[in-house]
């Protein structure tokens, strides 16, 4: 039995790969944008979030350009799927909210270690 993969069915698992590292790198690492040293040792909620929300643009003009190149147009949206699309960022997210926030802080406050009692 073959399986027929389509152009259009990569670019989509490229964009949603893409989506969840970008969704992620705001909380592992601890410099602004993955550029700029932060001065204390982690980032300011408000920061990440800040950093969240220009990937998810990042993103989203990636993708444009990709929907532009496959079809020779982009579909017109409304606000809608923007705030559907955010909402799967967000989700996507999670996995370094809870690394950044709840595991690494909680190692960080008890030295490293993390054994229960």
């Amino acid at each position: 039995m073959k399986i027929a993969v389509s152009v259009n069915t990569i670019a989509v698992w490229v964009v949603l790969g893409l989506a969840f590292i970008a969704a992620n790198l705001p909380f592992i690492f601890d410099s602004v944008l993955c550029i700029w040293n932060y001065k204390q040792k982690q980032k300011p909620l408000g920061i990440q979030f800040l950093e969240l929300i220009l990937f998810y643009f990042l993103v989203a003009l990636f993708a444009i350009l990709l929907e532009k190149k496959a079809y020779g147009g982009v579909y017109r949206q409304s606000w809608e799927f923007f705030v559907a699309t955010f909402c799967l960022f967000l989700v996507f997210a999670f996995p370094g909210f809870v690394y950044s926030h709840l595991w690494r802080s909680r190692r960080r406050r008890s030295g490293g270690n993390t054994a229960p009692g």
